[in-house]
């Protein structure tokens, strides 16, 4: 009998920190060993992930180029489209066997080179933990301006991803 109540609980847990399309995430803080914002090195909370329309990519460097086509075809969608939305890239240094000072400084660049974008590190999977998604890979989510996650498909964006994030991404602006 405990043994049957240990693991429905274990599943109970399991399923309350899943990602699940519709609902908010579990709230996360990435800080200190974990990471944090490129800029400045502070926090970053999943909280902030309403107010607005947020594009994230969550990337293991090694995956860096499966979405690029994504990527390119986003910031063609925003600027034909006249769209305000925020991008946020979490860059999940746990999932990479290259050093984690060349990564942070190829991000610290990439912050400057896009300002609108926001760029967290990620040393420890620490949302691959709390929301069960994809360890090395390229993850896309999308929030609507509540924080509820819309969208999410880990790997390759095909033309029918892309067609439904764009719907999504208007219908939620």
């Amino acid at each position: 009998m405990k043994i049957k109540t240990l693991l429905a609980t274990l599943l109970l847990t399991m399923n309350l920190s899943a990602l699940t399309l519709g609902q908010t995430p579990q709230h996360v803080v990435i800080q200190g060993d974990d990471g944090g914002l490129v800029d400045g090195n502070k926090a970053w909370d999943s909280n902030t992930l309403k107010g607005n329309v947020f594009v994230m990519f969550y990337v293991d460097p090694d995956e860096k180029d499966v979405n690029e086509h994504y990527t390119k075809a986003l910031k063609k969608f925003k600027k034909e489209n006249n769209l305000h939305f925020q991008s946020i890239a979490i860059v999940n240094l746990a999932a990479t066997w290259k050093p984690n000072f060349v990564i942070e400084k190829i991000l610290a660049s990439k912050q400057k080179e896009f300002p609108d974008t926001i760029y967290v590190k990620d040393k420890n999977s620490v949302l691959v933990k709390a929301w069960g998604i994809e360890n090395d890979a390229s993850d896309i989510l999308i929030f609507n301006k509540d924080g509820k996650v819309i969208f999410y498909k880990a790997g390759a964006m095909n033309k029918e991803d892309i067609k439904k994030s764009f719907q999504l991404i208007k219908e939620n602006l």
